[in-house]
């Protein structure tokens, strides 16, 4: 497989922005989707605390991007990968300090 067309930067930032919301909408239609989506799913994790959980979860999801395209040598697509998780971080920093409650 001639694999120089997706070695790109901003198809791996794309795809490792994506693919974890994938496996959110996926996480919810396994386990949840007797809940409405996303409202009354989104109201159900944060009123659980869990939404920075299934947030972290998700983003974990881009292992299997970045293994995949280690192996195939793809570096310039595992920099985009590598890029969109440590947005993925700033969202699990946000959510966690920002939305859920703190019990001091």
């Amino acid at each position: 497989m001639n694999t120089q067309k997706l070695d790109n930067f901003w198809l791996g930032l794309v795809s490792g922005i994506v693919f974890p919301m994938v496996v959110f909408f996926l996480y919810w239609a396994f386990f949840h989707n007797q809940l409405g989506f996303p409202t009354r799913f989104y109201h159900y994790l944060r009123g659980g605390d869990l939404l920075s959980n299934v947030i972290k979860m998700c983003g974990l999801a881009n292992l299997v991007l970045f293994y995949l395209a280690l192996r195939n040598k793809m570096d310039r697509f595992n920099k985009g990968i590598v890029l969109s998780v440590f947005l993925y971080v700033l969202l699990v920093a946000y959510v966690t300090y920002y939305l859920e409650p703190r019990y001091y």
